[in-house]
């Protein structure tokens, strides 16, 4: 059986906003009218867990509510001839939503929430709200399902690994400043190509290799996807 080549695929904020999500890099460091310390810090959530909650209730809704875009439907088209993994730095399942078969999260998923004292007991949600008083078997707090700033990325390894074995190397929609996932992008080894497909071109240095696409996830994936494909 013939094996298909391995495209590894980094997405972040870009791509979601098109479908409707807010991004909190786009308002100077505000997230729908909110602080991040205040939201999206592990120091916030021990502050005011009550407020935490609220938010990422209504993010969670909000995502709910999302539909792919033509950017997370020609990546799933990428599956026809490609063995396709996305890295995504997103909490929304839009990849998923689209029909994308392998889809590692970096950031956490909304669509889940885990317990604050055990990080290993993480279960799916059936309704979009997790409730102060909520709690996991052990009887802690149950918290969103997310990686806040101040805690580990869990998943960076994992993903470290995938990057190794690309042999084209995609990113769309990122602004390649969030450590340490952008750091990937520097990890592909040399001489796979690297596809960027944002408005705002990151300064990727004397990275070799690399073909900017100065477009919006739905109209630059849906042409790079046809070229790969054709």
């Amino acid at each position: 059986m013939e094996t298909k080549p391995k495209i590894v695929v980094l997405t972040g904020a870009g791509i979601s906003a098109e479908s409707g999500l807010a991004t909190f890099r786009d308002s100077d460091g505000l997230w729908e009218n909110f602080n991040v310390e205040d939201v999206a810090t592990i120091t916030g959530w021990h502050k005011n867990p009550a407020l935490v909650q609220d938010f990422y209730n209504k993010r969670r809704k909000q995502a709910l509510a999302a539909e792919p875009n033509a950017g997370h439907k020609a990546l799933v088209d990428l599956e026809q001839k490609y063995d396709v993994t996305i890295i995504t730095q997103n909490v929304d399942n839009l990849h998923e939503k689209a029909g994308s078969s392998n889809v590692v999260h970096l950031h956490g998923e909304l669509t889940k929430m885990r317990s604050s004292g055990d990080p290993s007991l993480v279960y799916e949600m059936e309704s979009y709200e997790i409730q102060m008083g909520d709690l996991c078997e052990k009887g802690h707090q149950l918290r969103p399902h997310i990686v806040w700033f101040g805690e580990e990325v869990p998943m960076m390894e994992v993903a470290f690994d995938i990057t190794q074995e690309a042999e084209i190397f995609i990113v769309v929609g990122t602004s390649l400043n969030v450590y340490p996932a952008a750091g990937l992008a520097y990890a592909v080894p040399r001489g796979v190509p690297i596809f960027v497909v944002d408005p705002h071109t990151p300064d990727m240095g004397t990275t070799p290799n690399v073909t900017f696409i100065q477009e919006p996830a739905t109209t630059g994936l849906a042409k790079l996807v046809g070229e790969l494909l054709s």
